[in-house]
């Protein structure tokens, strides 16, 4: 059998994550067509999965939904990514309704984005800062999407770095806290990031954990 060229592994995550938008839109038609990106999830001051982003982009002459996952969530399960994209369409769907369903510059979920992530079959949590943001996917709904997601474990065999941005010496105090890796590399880093997502070292592999004081 001819190895795939490696130009081919992030199409296929990509062919995969249309496909499941196709399932998830199939089942629920409100919810728009979108342009499917992969894109770092780490490059900004806060970590995240996936983001939802309304009329991005202009397709034959019509706008059309960008929906965005990191290529660092790619290193969890098939069934977290399927929740990544189902968080997101219920941000679609939101939208497609005319639901204000996030404050604070998007980064609050209140309880109408609950109402419709259940709808859409995943369960949601409540972050204290961020709202109903925490997602698992329940048994039931890994099992309507079977299909797809054998489909997206087979194409998922890559997964990017996240970004690690040295602080801007200022003279200041700051929000920073020092992180080690298992291999005793050490970075300044917001806990709050710490909290979204995990920080891995390229070195050992392992992640960063806040340091203890001697």
């Amino acid at each position: 059998m001819t190895a795939a060229r490696p130009t081919d592994t992030a199409s296929n995550v990509l062919r995969a994550l249309e496909g499941i938008w196709h399932s998830i839109r199939t089942r629920h038609p409100e919810i728009p067509d979108a342009v499917l990106i992969l894109a770092s999830g780490t490059e900004g001051k806060q970590a995240r999965w996936g983001h939802h982003a309304p009329g991005r982009w202009r397709v034959h002459d019509t706008d059309r939904t960008e929906i965005m996952v990191s290529g660092e969530g790619l290193r969890r399960t098939p069934a977290e990514v399927l929740g990544t994209l189902l968080h997101e369409a219920a941000h679609a769907l939101a939208d497609a309704r005319g639901i204000q369903d996030t404050s604070r510059q998007g980064r609050y979920h209140n309880t109408r984005f609950r109402d419709l992530a259940t709808e859409l079959g995943i369960d949601v949590a409540k972050n204290d800062k961020f709202g109903w943001t925490i997602t698992t996917v329940p048994d039931t709904t890994q099992a309507a999407y079977r299909t797809s997601l054998r489909g997206l474990q087979k194409a998922m065999v890559l997964w990017r770095r996240e970004e690690i941005t040295a602080p801007t010496a200022t003279g200041k105090s700051s929000n920073l806290i020092a992180a080690i890796c298992p291999c005793e590399r050490t970075i300044r880093i917001a806990q709050s990031s710490l909290d979204q997502a995990a920080v891995t070292c390229g070195a050992c592999g392992g992640d960063f954990e806040p340091k203890q004081a001697p």
